[in-house]
């Protein structure tokens, strides 16, 4: 079993599982009931996406330094009970199930997943 960090809207690869988005907003210009058949997500759960204040602090970051407070902000938005508790809850199923979860950034290195990924690693969390 596995969980992945994958970017939304890419091709699945086999035994994937359910797609978890972890988007404050759902994809633009796609009605939702084709949000799974076009491998966007199955299940949205906005609860783990950056609020809007600190996903503008990740998109304006041009330094190391802005990127670093962008990941502490992130984290300690993540370190709130519901979603600490929802990220224990993610690292559980990964030893139980596959599934991923992802955001619609290009580039890992500069998106909140890659953060998302070392917070479930930090819990235990089976990753591919």
């Amino acid at each position: 079993m596995v969980l992945r960090v994958v970017r939304l809207g890419s091709a699945r690869v086999e035994g994937e599982g359910i797609r978890i988005g972890t988007v404050r907003r759902p994809p633009r210009g796609v009605p939702r009931q084709a949000f799974a058949a076009q491998n966007w997500y199955d299940v949205w759960f906005p609860n783990l996406a950056p609020s809007v204040a600190t996903m503008k602090l990740a998109q304006q970051a041009a330094t190391p330094r802005d990127w670093q407070a962008f990941i502490k902000k992130y984290r300690a938005e993540m370190a709130l009970p519901d979603n600490s508790r929802a990220l224990d809850l993610l690292a559980a199923l990964s030893q139980h199930a596959n599934f991923s979860v992802g955001c619609y950034c290009e580039d890992e290195a500069h998106c909140h997943r890659s953060v998302l990924r070392a917070l479930l690693a930090e819990r235990g969390a089976r990753l591919e």
